[in-house]
């Protein structure tokens, strides 16, 4: 299942909250899509330190879109 968090018209740091309260229900095998216009640099140490990976690849509007999951073990 892929949760979807739109974070492009949201003020900081509702994005950030908004992933992390997601993070702490994600599932295995689960992904969380999060859509913004810059790259949370913050966010991805919290990733690097908690046990998640990520992938981001960048549209031609300038949307980020990360898409982040539990490692596996």
């Amino acid at each position: 299942m892929t949760t979807l968090i739109d974070g492009r018209g949201r003020e900081p740091p509702e994005p950030m909250v908004l992933t992390l309260e997601a993070l702490d229900t994600l599932a295995e095998g689960d992904e969380l899509l999060l859509l913004l216009y810059c790259q949370p640099h913050p966010l991805f140490s919290i990733l690097r330190n908690n046990g998640y990976a990520w992938n981001e690849d960048v549209r031609a509007d300038g949307t980020r879109e990360i898409r982040i999951r539990k490692k596996p073990g």
